[in-house]
């Protein structure tokens, strides 16, 4: 476990977006993804009939149509223990391999910090 007090500022901030996504939601998952200029997107997780998407490909997704080039880092917020590959492919189309993702639980303690590679 990381102590999210030892995080940067800047991946704190995204870490905390992702919770109150999930939160105010009511949503298994909630993400923040952080771009190039800093801007974050934040999301939960879609449950639709016809259309279902995690947190984190819905914030990638939500800085691709505002004209986000690349993505510094990621955070998603969920009661599992790792990112899904899914996920990952998504923030490393963006991002590139090297983009950490942390993968925090529901109070905020990030579990782990994987790159999307």
């Amino acid at each position: 476990m990381t102590d999210s007090n030892a995080l940067d500022p800047e991946d704190r901030k995204i870490v905390t977006l992702a919770r109150s996504a999930r939160a105010r939601n009511g949503v298994p998952e909630g993400a923040a993804v952080r771009d190039e200029t800093g801007r974050t997107y934040v999301a939960g997780s879609v449950a639709l009939d016809s259309l279902k998407l995690s947190a984190l490909r819905t914030a990638v997704a939500m800085a691709v149509a505002s004209g986000a080039k690349s993505l510094e880092a990621a955070a998603i917020v969920t009661e599992d223990a790792a990112a899904r590959t899914e996920d990952l492919a998504a923030v490393r189309d963006l991002g590139g391999p090297g983009t950490p993702v942390l993968v925090a639980g529901p109070d905020g303690t990030v579990h782990t910090t994987v790159q999307a590679g």
